[in-house]
């Protein structure tokens, strides 16, 4: 797979772990969520701390070697960006018909068949979370979004487990949900140490 080097440590990643911008109109940096604007890509690995630096130490301008404008929210507008991409994957994947939902159906499937994405409401109980996991160690757990959030890409009023069946659906959900993380200093799982079980 194609490689390219962040314009902020230097380091090389795979370019679809990582942000891609472009110089767009009025000299403005654009972000390229779908990958696919005309122009010379500027990638940036999908970390706050390397898209701020880039933004307060002209990073943008050296690597297009020429003058750009850095708008004032660009951060805000990536992040905005990706939970609006990976919001919407989550209601693509139930129109295309590979996704599950509901407590008792993601246990029936994950008894089945253990693979997919498995995506929790961020301000789900952590029990019910914790429970649906272990049947399904090895499936890649997302839980960035509130059960409103995954309750309207879906047409619901509230979701909290669901599940996207195994494909490439789900690994380009996957490789957005990372980016988001990582932009937000969050755990993909949304599980951090403190929320172990209590004594």
């Amino acid at each position: 797979m194609a490689e390219r080097k962040c314009i902020a440590s230097g380091e090389v990643d795979l370019k679809d772990n990582m942000l891609r911008f472009v110089v767009g109109p009025n000299d403005q940096v654009v972000f390229d969520a779908k990958g696919k604007l005309p122009g010379r890509g500027l990638w940036l690995s999908a970390r706050q701390d390397m898209l701020e630096m880039a933004c307060a130490k002209k990073k943008f301008a050296r690597a297009a070697r020429a003058r750009v404008v850095v708008p004032d929210d660009l951060v805000d507008q990536v992040v905005h960006q990706l939970q609006v991409g990976c919001l919407n994957r989550i209601g693509l994947a139930r129109r295309a018909g590979i996704l599950t939902q509901g407590y008792d159906n993601v246990r029936a499937a994950l008894k089945n068949k253990p693979e997919g994405v498995l995506l929790h409401a961020s301000d789900g109980a952590l029990d019910g979370r914790e429970k649906i996991t272990r049947l399904a160690p090895d499936v890649q757990v997302v839980a960035l979004f509130t059960a409103e959030d995954i309750g309207h890409a879906i047409g619901r009023d509230n979701a909290v487990h669901t599940l996207i069946g195994p494909g490439k659906m789900a690994k380009i959900f996957l490789s957005e949900a990372c980016k988001l993380a990582g932009l937000t200093h969050r755990s993909l799982n949304g599980i951090l140490p403190s929320d172990g079980p209590k004594d």
